[in-house]
């Protein structure tokens, strides 16, 4: 038999080990992500040491039939103690380190009575798939077989019921991981339950070997699957929800960016853009950019249109936040087309040194691109150069702001829209 199953359970789990394996190298004292570690490691190691390929070769080197049988025995114990192990320290508590130990020790035991029964007993002839069965009623054979199951059995079943009673009392990543990882341990419980039926029913001389070779083989599998996933997702949970999170304000900030082009662009106030950038550092790039062009831009935002944007956006929907939003949205971009037009901005009624909080630039964004008070903004600012006064008028009183045109400082410039005419 190929032994495929064995190896791609193994390349599932080593491929879980080498994405903890770098934490480990830089924490090598904590506890949690050693018993991780070990966990991903004796597991795939148990399906290298199980495939038929490897049994034979480690039996032709050895010279010793069937010694790759409690070579496998005893990793698969080793792999029981760790996930009892990883638990406890999963959890945590005051007695963290004596329960780990209880169970490391008593495993120990298990892994010394392995190697004993099978020195007592005899195993002459070589079997690659269906050792349990075949060797079930040969004395201390018998008892290693019964020993290592009954040991397994008892490990998944601990690691199942403590990771669903522990998922109860949490939430989020960590309960989707409990769930998921108990799922895994009561399919790998498929595993030692078939070969202990099929050891069991060769002891009243039925024939169950399929059990033995085909059932367990895909419950240890599916397992290993579903446990190497149930292990890594509150690990990798956290760093995808920061990725998605990173992306979709990524997103949500490019018509702020758009509305800034012009600036950023003429004045190389833009960064070079990051090439096969994480999400992150494409957010940083977007962020740094937008403050750059607002930084340059304050000297032109405008007190009065953002006092009176502000003032008709909260009559018409009565959210300070999002009137907030909208009335730096209408100030930005009223900026952006004066700075580009070469206007040069009165100290009086503007807003030095002041600008939108940085958390506030995602709801800026949404307003220039949807805010009807925000376009009838750019109309105001479009007056100069040739819009019909009338019609900004009236879609400034489509966007609900009421008739915002009239004269500061009494002089009324004609077609400013939203913006009162400045005076000289």
């Amino acid at each position: 038999m190929s032994g495929l199953v064995n190896y791609i359970s193994c390349a599932m789990l080593w491929l879980g080990l080498a994405v903890k394996l770098p934490d480990l190298l830089r924490h090598p004292q904590d506890p949690f992500l050693r018993a991780i570690c070990a966990v991903l490691a004796l597991a795939g190691l148990s399906f290298v040491l199980g495939a038929p390929p490897t049994v034979g070769a480690i039996n032709d080197l050895s010279g010793i039939p069937n010694l790759a049988a409690p070579m496998t025995y005893a990793t698969i114990t080793a792999y029981s103690a760790a996930s009892q192990v990883l638990v406890v320290c999963w959890r945590g508590g005051p007695r963290t380190h004596r329960i780990s130990r209880r169970w490391i020790v008593a495993y120990a035991f298990v892994v010394l009575g392995i190697a004993v029964t099978f020195a007592l007993g005899e195993a002459p002839v070589e079997r690659r798939t269906d050792l349990d069965t075949y060797y079930a009623t040969t004395p201390f054979i018998a008892e290693m077989i019964v020993l290592y199951l009954v040991a397994h059995l008892v490990a998944v079943a601990f690691t199942t019921v403590s990771s669903l009673r522990w998922a109860r009392q949490v939430h989020g990543w960590l309960r989707a991981g409990l769930i998921i990882l108990g799922m895994g341990t009561l399919c790998a419980s498929g595993y030692s339950l078939s070969k202990l039926a099929a050891v069991a029913a060769r002891w009243f001389g039925h024939d169950w070997s399929a059990l033995d070779t085909d059932v367990s083989r895909a419950a240890a599998g599916l397992g290993a699957f579903v446990t190497s996933v149930g292990v890594l997702i509150p690990l990798a949970g956290p760093a995808l929800t920061r990725w998605l999170a990173s992306w979709r304000t990524y997103a949500r900030l490019a018509p702020l960016e758009r509305e800034l082009d012009d600036v950023l662009t003429r004045r190389s106030l833009r960064l070079a853009r990051p090439r096969w950038a994480a999400p992150g550092t494409r957010l940083m790039w977007r962020q740094t950019s937008i403050h750059n062009a607002l930084s340059y831009l304050d000297a032109f935002f405008d007190r009065v249109l953002y006092d009176r944007a502000l003032d008709a956006e909260l009559r018409a929907t009565g959210d300070p936040r999002r009137a907030e939003a909208t009335a730096w949205a209408a100030v930005i971009a009223a900026a952006a087309h004066d700075e580009r037009g070469g206007d040069t901005p009165p100290d009086a009624g503007r807003l030095p040194g002041e600008g939108p909080a940085a958390g506030a630039l995602v709801a800026i964004a949404r307003a220039l691109a949807t805010s009807p008070l925000v376009a009838a903004a750019r109309l105001g600012a479009l007056a100069a150069d040739g819009a019909a006064p009338a019609a900004q008028a009236g879609a400034l009183n489509a966007a609900g702001a009421g008739p915002l045109s009239g004269g500061w400082g009494g002089q009324p410039r004609g077609g400013e829209g939203l913006r009162e005419g400045r005076g000289a």
